[in-house]
């Protein structure tokens, strides 16, 4: 099930427009406190807890920026990097992965499938809050 956070309202009663945040994470506690995070942050956010629904949340949701785990059910991190990178309309979103794979053969797998940067679990917030706000200045309009 597809479940978007929407940010607070604007005190004129006018709903923010806010960045959009895929983030995709099977461990239920990791994924509600990065989204609680990330709503505080200011970003609308759409929580998946499996990678099988990913494509279909990516047509509807258009996020700006995906975080993703690499473990995950039905679908693992490195299958949809790889497919994301083929679908033109997606190559330019940047994917920041999220994972507890520490292993340096880890990191250079996705960074070569196309991430955009790598973080170790548990992740220190304000580095990922720092790297967020540089991928969505940087990226193309």
């Amino acid at each position: 099930m597809l479940k978007i956070q929407q940010i607070p309202l604007a005190q004129s009663g006018e709903q923010i427009l806010a960045d959009r945040i895929l983030l995709v994470e099977d461990h239920e506690v990791n994924r509600r406190l990065l989204s609680d995070y990330l709503c505080y942050l200011g970003y609308q956010v759409l929580c998946l807890a499996e990678g099988s629904t990913f494509f279909q949340a990516m047509s509807k949701f258009r996020p700006q920026l995906v975080l993703l785990d690499l473990k995950l059910p039905g679908v693992d991190g490195y299958t949809i990097l790889q497919e994301i990178r083929e679908i033109p309309d997606w190559h330019q979103v940047p994917v920041i992965v999220v994972s507890a794979y520490a292993f340096k053969a880890d990191q250079q797998r996705a960074l070569s499938l196309g991430a955009t940067r790598y973080f170790v679990k548990p992740v220190n917030l304000s580095h990922l809050r720092q790297a967020i706000q540089e991928e969505l200045r940087d990226r193309p309009i």
